[in-house]
């Protein structure tokens, strides 16, 4: 029987690490140390408080709690707006706002909505592995910007000027996955503005607002009409699983989204719009959370320079750390292995975020529990360099 041409899609490999770390903690024996969970970003805070109470208060209600409209429940998309308002001093109509089936389900309406098969999308490199999958999936064509340390693992205007052809379309993430990196108001503005001007799609990947430690912030729908945000109630709203993201669409592609999302999903779930709606009232919770995390992130930044770690990424917002194990072994996925059987530590190769230059690092999540991320600190420094 025929196949499609999905199943040349690469794997999503923090997946695949999860399941073996998972099968570990299956087969683990009673007195065995624990397996330390970094290798995902999945903040282990759970549900906010009044979030929490909100689900349960639905729940006995006896309401049926069924389909909402395509684009999400009226009061969640009016309250999306008014945190837009609050962080970021501007105005988004209601009318603009998409809920979504989590941010991993706005892409794929956002790439249909905005582009064609075989049209071209930019992003720089590390990146997050299902933008380049889910663009391929849909036929289109990921352009990958290598970028290092000196723009902060982020794309440029010059980058973009220098290729010989324009892109149709531009992914931005800051804070970053992997690396953590972040663009500079003053930078996101430049790039916002600069591909606006020359006719390029922006698509804002900003699920991580909110976890940042000193850098100011900035939203690409400050700077830019035309470009699509997407962000999420995953990360600093702790809400992985309830799958609740929302969307912030240019005028002319409201409508093709919504249609795009009435058919592939219906509606996002009733029940998580009540307490993703609820979270905004969660910001004392929130804040000492984002607090815990800081503090994860400079132990482990300093235990992993301890342990020989010397070339990590700037870790400006996000909860992950990207560094350098080419000491440590042949390449990223053996490191990963050898982490997982000598130290019982999950961690992701570089590979999964990088094809070309992953080979030589690997990611850590800091939004473990802190003892947690001591313990890992103390496996780290007693782990040894590979012998050459």
């Amino acid at each position: 029987m025929k196949i499609g041409t999905g199943r040349a899609v690469p794997p999503f490999r923090v997946m695949e690490v999860i399941t073996e770390a998972n099968a570990r903690v299956q087969a683990r024996q009673p007195g065995e140390r624990k397996i330390l969970r970094l290798e995902v970003g999945q903040p282990g805070t759970g549900l906010p408080m009044g979030a929490r109470l909100a689900a349960e208060a639905a729940l006995r209600s006896g309401e049926t709690l069924g389909y909402t409209e395509a684009l999400g429940l009226p009061s969640l998309r009016e309250a999306i707006a008014a945190h837009i308002r609050s962080w970021y001093a501007t105005e988004v109509p209601v009318s603009r706002i998409a809920v979504t089936f989590g941010a991993s389900g706005a892409f794929p309406l956002a790439f249909l909505a905005a582009f064609d098969p075989g049209d071209t999308i930019a992003l720089a490199a590390p990146y997050y592995p299902p933008y380049v999958n889910i663009a391929t999936a849909l036929g289109l064509k990921p352009l990958i910007l290598p970028c290092g340390i000196e723009t902060g693992f982020q794309p440029t205007p010059a980058m973009l000027d220098a290729l010989a052809r324009k892109p149709d379309g531009l992914i931005l993430a800051s804070p970053a996955n992997p690396t953590g990196s972040m663009l500079a108001p003053d930078d996101l503005k430049a790039l916002a503005r600069y591909c606006h001007t020359n006719g390029i799609r922006l698509i804002s990947d900003e699920i991580y607002h909110g976890l940042t430690y000193g850098k100011p912030i900035a939203s690409a729908a400050q700077f830019s009409q035309s470009a699509i945000v997407i962000n999420s109630f995953s990360k600093y709203f702790s809400m992985t699983g309830w799958r609740v993201g929302w969307m912030v669409c240019p005028e002319e592609l409201v409508r093709p989204v919504e249609r795009l999302a009435a058919n592939f999903f219906v509606s996002p779930s009733y029940i998580s719009q009540l307490a993703a709606q609820a979270a905004f009232a969660c910001a004392p919770e929130l804040e000492a959370n984002r607090a815990r995390y800081a503090t994860a992130r400079q132990m482990l930044l300093t235990g992993l320079k301890t342990a020989g770690f010397s070339q990590i990424s700037p870790p400006d917002g996000a909860f992950y750390l990207y560094a350098s194990c080419a000491r440590h072994a042949a390449n990223s996925a053996a490191f990963c292995t050898r982490l997982l059987d000598e130290a019982d530590i999950a961690a992701t190769p570089g590979y999964d975020f990088d094809a070309k230059r992953g080979q030589d690092f690997f990611r850590m999540s800091y939004c473990a529990a802190l003892p947690d991320i001591e313990e890992a600190i103390f496996r780290l420094c007693r782990l040894q360099p590979e012998q050459s």
